[in-house]
Formats: structure tokens, sequence, C-alpha cells
């Protein structure tokens, strides 16, 4: 390896080796910042939280279900539904509103599972009928049923490993 060219008035020239691992390392140690700042500021905010007030239902930490059921028949099928968000028990009630906006759906249609996913926008679609959306789970559940026909649903595949 040649030394460092000279610029006419004696100083060194870096070469474009060490320019190059420089602007890499830098890149390096700005992305690894980048991605661990989110991780330090949610540590920090979690430490400025005050602390959680005792449980009003249930020992320690236990989470307080809150839900929404519905049960019918419909064109001679049964349609049970259960949006269940789990809420910890000391909460706040702006704490209980955020994450209620998030349920874990049970839809059932004679007792075998439907698969209803939750869109952006609030609105359900199930695996029944996933190219249109619905703004509530009765008219998801319905569409299903409508699209069913007399067929029933599969029971849901076991997964193993």
């Amino acid at each position: 390896m040649s030394p460092t060219p000279a610029k006419p008035g004696g100083t060194r020239v870096p070469s474009r080796r060490i320019v190059l691992r420089g602007a890499f390392t830098a890149a390096v140690v700005t992305g690894t910042a980048g991605a661990l700042l989110p991780l330090l500021d949610g540590e920090r905010a979690a430490a400025a939280r005050p602390a959680p007030q005792a449980p009003t239902s249930g020992p320690g930490s236990r989470p307080v279900p809150t839900a929404d059921e519905f049960a019918e028949m419909y064109r001679g099928r049964e349609i049970r539904a259960t949006a269940t968000a789990v809420v910890p028990a000391g909460a706040t009630d702006d704490d209980r509103v955020a994450i209620a906006a998030e349920p874990g759906v049970d839809v059932r249609i004679d007792g075998r599972p439907l698969h209803v996913m939750r869109r952006a926008d609030g609105t359900y679609l199930s695996d029944v009928r996933h190219y249109e959306s619905y703004p509530t789970l009765l008219e998801a559940a319905r569409a299903a049923v409508d699209e069913l026909g007399a067929a029933q649903l599969s029971h849901p595949a076991a997964h193993r490993m």
C-alpha cells in the first residue's frame, strides 16, 4: 500500500478507502441509533408515567374483559359472536377506550368458527366474503351465511409441528 499522497501545500489527502470506511462507520452508527431510539424513548415514557393504582377487580394485574355479544337465527343458521377487549385491571378510562378499539373477535355459525378480520377503517371482512367489508360483525356474519347457502363451514385445521 502506498502512502497517502500529499497536496502541494504539504498536507496529506486521505485515501478513498479511508473516506469510504469512515462514511460506512458513520452510517452504521446512525442507523443503529435510529433503530434503538424508539426503544429508549419508550422506556423513558414508561418511567415517567405515574404508577398504576390498585386494581379494581381481581388480584394483581389480571385483565378485566369487556365484551359485546350477540346471537341470532338468520336463514335457519345460528350466528353467535363475541368481541372482547382485554383491558388491564389498573388501566385508566382513557386507556380502556384506546385498548377497546381493537377487540378480539369470535364469530361462530352453527358452532363452527368463522375467521373475521378487522380492517384499519373499523370495518370487518371474513374468509367467506373476503372481497367485501362490512361495518358490523353481524353484517359480515350474515353475508357469510348468504354466501355459504346450504354448505357448512369447515372445521379449522389442526396445526402440528
